[in-house]
């Protein structure tokens, strides 16, 4: 059971009455309503001051938007609610997740390719403050998943590293960057991602370490984290089963369970074994790795049952709170666990003093709050961040760096990018963006370079009929072209490689229709050729025969300029990859 007075709580016997007595004068349906974290499906006072009168919600994680925007929809949830909530933000790799308009710093592969604490405590602290701003007290951040699998594709970019030690101090810098601002940070994904290939938004996820294994990693960040005073932890729908098994001999392959609904995990293993006093929630109620393991009316009891506090998101609002109420009522979920997650719940909520503070005051005023998104001083550092971390991975072709229009005039630049993915176009600012491969054209074209843009064969199919496509494919099988049209023609290939595989099963290169065309980087041998990757640091595996091979972990136009000027030799390369970028095959180092 929760002890209040001890970390992260640290509360007085004032703070903690405010607890007991809270908890005393709730109805049954309050005290089920304070188990849900929303997500908005709008902003407008109606629907939010309905939400909380029909539902009675503990907590909130919003949709994106504009700082003013959810500066104001966190005032209307603070001043209407009977209790005050706990509000999240996702900030990941800087401000912007808090609002659109926040201050991106890096993904966190990024940062820990700096090799330097210094920046993940300034990614926290830069987060903590504009989310702060607009009235967040919460962030499911930091990721603190180890990247052990280089075809893992949901945490490639998004864990600070393969090495837990790393892990472990980038995690501790970040946290204390973010509660500078008073916001709690949960870290996530417990037990851990980075061994498994899948994703659990799409499948089962597991964590196959042996007890000894996940103790000198996974427990050794969780327990390094626990031990600082972390407040809250995200349970992932990951599997563990060595320990499932060794709390409950008994159990069979039948028996496993992702974390979010094992007792096992949450009670005996993070509460029990690692000492955990905060409050744990859910991951997403949404992904398959939670859904495809019982029926949706028996999993939402079940997760709190087990010993998770805050059950993330409704699917539709009345059946679920409906199936936790009953939950409650035929005794999946006790009168003990209940009160215990209602504790840890209003335990954080007094932490912050929130139940002290004017409903009013909450908030700072809104002057002062937009006044704190996008400070100069902290949107210059993701560019800091990005000319220590771009970093040069391979380099085995001698006189090929620098680069100079004098050496490399005609410069190739082939697009190379995975399967069509509109989930992570929708997360990464629709088409008005130019793509990498164009900005990096422009860009050396402006430097005096003369510029080729390769159209791929796809681009030219999709403007064909059938026939003439089949037509086009086969030509492509059949033809034969002499080395001498590309040699001839260019002084340098560079390809820029953009695959993001969000929310898809893999994260790799699609060729599309391609046999001895440029798309493929066949001809390393017969000219300088490098090959960038400004999304995930595994691109190697696919393109295993170039000699020179660099990650940049983004493309924001400032990347891309930096990556110029380290290309013509104007600064050095000086990142670190903090990860597996040869992805453990020996003919990537060749």
């Amino acid at each position: 059971m929760v002890d209040l007075k001890a970390t992260p709580y640290n509360l007085s016997d004032e703070d903690i009455a405010w607890v007991e007595e809270t908890i005393a004068n709730m109805s049954d349906e309050e005290k089920i309503g304070q188990l849900f974290v929303n997500m908005g499906a709008e902003r407008t006072e109606e629907y939010l001051t309905g939400v909380l009168k029909d539902y009675h919600i503990g907590a909130v994680r919003y949709n994106p938007g504009k700082a003013e925007e959810v500066y104001d929809q966190n005032y209307i949830l603070q001043t209407k609610s009977k209790i005050p909530l706990l509000i999240a933000a996702n900030t990941e790799a800087g401000g912007n997740g808090a609002c659109t308009d926040g201050t991106y710093v890096g993904f966190k592969v990024k940062i820990a390719a700096t090799n330097d604490e210094k920046y993940a405590y300034e990614m926290g602290r830069v987060s903590g403050v504009e989310a702060a701003a607009i009235g967040c007290n919460w962030s499911f951040a930091p990721i603190v998943d180890i990247m052990r699998n280089w075809r893992n594709p949901i945490i490639s970019n998004r864990s600070f590293s393969s090495d837990p030690d790393k892990v472990l101090s980038m995690s501790l810098a970040y946290m204390r960057g973010i509660q500078e601002s008073g916001i709690l940070p949960a870290a996530k994904h417990f037990p851990g991602d980075g061994i498994d290939e899948r994703d659990q938004h799409l499948s089962a996820s597991v964590n196959s370490y042996s007890c000894e294994e996940w103790d000198a990693t996974f427990g050794k960040v969780y327990k390094g984290l626990i031990d600082a005073g972390l407040p809250s932890i995200m349970a992932g729908h990951i599997m563990q089963p060595a320990y499932q098994r060794h709390f409950n001999p008994a159990c069979t392959t039948d028996d496993l369970l992702p974390a979010t609904l094992s007792k096992e995990l949450i009670t005996d293993l993070l509460r029990g074994k690692l000492g955990f006093n905060g409050l744990v929630v859910t991951d997403a109620s949404h992904m398959v790795g939670m859904t495809g393991a019982m029926k949706r009316s028996d999993l939402l009891p079940t997760a709190i049952a087990a010993g998770c506090d805050l059950f993330l998101f409704f699917n539709d609002p009345d059946e679920d709170f409906n199936w936790m109420l009953q939950g409650y009522k035929n005794g999946v979920i006790t009168e003990d666990r209940l009160k215990d997650a209602l504790r840890r719940i209003l335990g954080l909520k007094a932490r912050l003093k929130l139940h002290t503070t004017p409903r009013e005051n909450i908030l700072p005023p809104r002057a002062e709050a937009m006044a704190k998104i996008g400070l100069p001083e902290n949107t210059k550092l993701a560019a800091e961040v990005t000319d220590k971390a771009i970093t040069l991975v391979k380099h085995k072709q001698e006189g090929v760096l620098p680069l100079s229009v004098a050496k490399n005039k005609r410069v190739l630049v082939v697009p190379v990018s995975g399967p069509p993915n509109p989930i992570s176009g929708a997360f990464g600012g629709g088409g008005e963006k130019k793509a990498p491969w164009e900005v990096v054209a422009d860009k050396l074209t402006q430097r005096g370079y003369e510029v080729t843009l390769h159209e791929s064969m796809i681009e030219k199919l999709s403007t064909m009929s059938k026939e003439e496509q089949a037509e086009a494919v086969k030509a492509i099988y059949a033809g034969k072209a002499p080395i001498a049209s590309v040699t001839d023609n260019y002084d340098l290939v560079l390809l820029i490689s953009k695959i993001d595989g969000m929310m898809q099963p893999t994260e790799r290169v699609f060729w599309g229709s391609t046999k001895g065309t440029v798309d493929i980087p066949w001809y390393v041998f017969e000219l300088p050729t490098v090959f960038v990757s400004v999304a995930s640091p595994y691109g190697l595996a696919d393109v295993p025969q170039v000699k020179t091979y660099i990650n940049t972990y983004d493309d924001r136009e400032f990347t891309l300029e930096a990556l110029l000027d380290k290309l013509e030799g104007k600064s050095e390369f000086v990142g670190v990859s903090p990860v597996d970028a040869f992805c453990g095959f020996e003919d990537t180092k060749i």
